[in-house]
């Protein structure tokens, strides 16, 4: 025999190669291609092999038996399920996923951690956080997604060529910031608890971000039904700061982030349904974590049953779609080669390294079909959905023999096509929400899911918008126009921001006690501290409203206006 490198796979495991491809040599197989796996059992694999299945690919001449398509029968209708005569417009529509009592509870538990805050020695002016107050704060944080600021002060700074007007008009800058410093969606009361129980059964990882989760979860699956594909991939949202529920990957941009898997309908991008993960403890089936997402989020109380599922390699295996089949839902996603378990199909390739683009192989095991598809480079595909092919070709820009480009129809497999048409639904719902996201830094892990909840908040009211017109037969609002709509309403302000500006006073000093005072008592009764030098004085700016000395003797009030950022308070 001569050097030449030899294939390491078992002759009872090799695989015969159909149609007009180039053939192995008889060095790399001695058997001929009407080979046949004896009936005998096989030979026991060698360590770190898993078993395979001892099929023969088929080519793309050979005709698949179509699988059973199965009847679709979702829980409700698909679609919105909003009644149509209740109000629609984009702060309605928001609130059906931020409503009265979540807000409610949200400014409870602020002013409680407020209260703590300042117990414990970390002073900030506080007041007592409204629902009003908090809405106006989520409309700034929207502002600011779509007006964008190196720095958050910068959006109070006056006096200046890139100040802006609307910001300083909804709420001061210290108490935006000091919201921004307490908000919290957990009692923190509640949160000591959590925390003596860490190392336990008991310990709740989400227990700081559960009110709001649980709330944002059911509004998501409450307000629209999924139609009938569905894409469930990962989500990852970066963070600075340190907790058990994040995950540090060297490979990554986001060195660390927390980890959704999300839900999401391929037809509108919608996210329906979303987990956090919290480590291998959340998943009690006994089963890997790929496994336990998809069968976490594959509801068939909520969804109903008939649904199809588009996964990529991360979460396909045969064992998955096997089960999911017994639920009634069907699937279809990459897989890799190297992946190993009992039911995958032989790592060997079975396309020749000189094939014409667009040769596929594929083997049938039951419900589960395996195709292998060459492209620009190999693509493998299992799905439980399809039949291997019905016709479809793609065009492709080629060079020919000259150099120059030309167009060819090349088959495409009709589960690749399908993968490619619905599988984006995630990626494309996290598309929505870069544009305009309201992320902040923060160092606190539980405020920057508090933010990605407003996002998906956000996006899936303007889903909702645009399914709501079309369905009327209107033309929606794009999202730029939808999102300053709703930031306008959260805001309590008009679009039109022209007539509000003349309502705006000028600084100047005006005396602080009232005009019905008695002249002779109005600058004792009005006397307040100075905000700079801490003496009394019955003079304050009109429209900064802080007290300020007036004087021969000293000019506070010059020097607070000289100074820009004092002014923006």
């Amino acid at each position: 025999m001569s050097g030449k490198k030899l294939n390491r796979i078992p002759v009872e495991v090799e695989l015969v190669l159909g149609g007009d491809e180039e053939q192995l040599s008889s060095e790399e197989s001695p058997e001929s291609e009407d080979y046949e796996p004896p009936a005998a059992e096989p030979r026991t694999p060698r360590r770190g092999r898993m078993p395979v299945l001892h099929q023969r690919w088929k080519t793309e001449k050979e005709t698949d038996i179509p699988p059973n398509p199965g009847y679709f029968c979702p829980k409700r209708p698909p679609g919105i399920q909003i009644p149509a005569d209740e109000s629609t417009n984009p702060l309605e529509l928001f609130k059906r996923f931020f409503n009265d009592n979540t807000i409610n509870i949200l400014c409870k538990n602020t002013n409680k951690q407020a209260a703590r805050n300042n117990g414990e020695g970390r002073k900030c002016k506080w007041v007592d956080l409204t629902p009003d107050e908090l809405l106006k704060f989520f409309g700034l944080l929207l502002y600011m997604a779509i007006v964008k600021m190196p720095i958050m002060s910068q959006y109070w700074r006056r006096n200046h060529i890139f100040s802006v007007a609307f910001p300083k008009t909804v709420l001061p800058r210290d108490r935006f910031r000091s919201i921004s410093w307490n908000i919290h969606m957990s009692n923190p009361e509640d949160d000591t608890k959590n925390d003596q129980k860490k190392g336990t059964a008991e310990y709740d990882p989400l227990h700081r971000i559960r009110p709001l989760y649980d709330d944002i979860r059911a509004a998501c699956k409450a307000q629209f039904h999924p139609r009938r594909n569905l894409t469930i991939d990962e989500r990852m949202d970066a963070t600075k700061s340190q907790s058990d529920v994040l995950r540090c990957m060297k490979s990554e941009l986001m060195k660390c982030s927390v980890k959704l898997f999300v839900l999401a309908d391929s037809s509108n991008r919608y996210t329906v349904d979303f987990s956090i993960y919290t480590g291998k403890s959340q998943f009690s089936s006994g089963h890997d974590l790929p496994y336990s997402s998809v069968m976490t989020l594959m509801n068939r109380d909520y969804l109903g049953t008939g649904y199809h599922l588009f996964c990529d390699h991360f979460y396909t295996s045969p064992k998955l779609f096997k089960d999911l089949l017994a639920l009634q839902f069907r699937a279809c996603g990459t897989y890799k080669d190297t992946q190993k378990e009992d039911d995958f199909p032989t790592p060997t390739i079975p396309l020749a390294k000189k094939s014409a683009r667009g040769s596929f192989r594929w083997l049938r095991n039951d419900q589960l079909l395996f195709v292998k598809w060459l492209d620009t480079r190999e693509v493998s595909i299992c799905s439980t959905i399809h039949r291997v092919y019905d016709g479809e070709k793609v065009n492709r820009r080629l060079k020919d023999d000259r150099g120059y480009m030309r167009t060819i129809s090349i088959p495409a497999p009709t589960p690749v096509l399908d993968y490619n048409k619905y599988m984006g639904g995630v990626d494309l719902s996290d598309q929505l929400i870069q544009h305009y996201s309201v992320r902040c830094k923060t160092t606190r892990w539980y405020k920057t899911l508090l933010y990605h909840f407003i996002d998906i908040a956000t996006t899936n009211s303007y889903i909702l918008h645009r399914e709501i017109f079309h369905a009327k037969g209107l033309k929606p609002l794009t999202h730029l126009e939808f999102m300053e709509q709703l930031t306008a309403e959260l805001c309590q302000a008009p679009l039109d921001f022209g007539q509000r500006f003349s309502e705006i006073p000028e600084c100047g000093p005006v005396a602080i006690a009232s005009q019905s005072e008695d002249r002779a008592r109005r600058a004792t009764v009005g006397r307040r501290k100075c905000k700079l030098c801490k003496k009394g004085t019955p003079w304050k700016c009109r429209r900064c409203d802080v007290a300020l000395c007036l004087i021969a003797d000293r000019n506070c009030y010059q020097e607070w206006h000289d100074n820009s950022e004092r002014c923006s308070i």
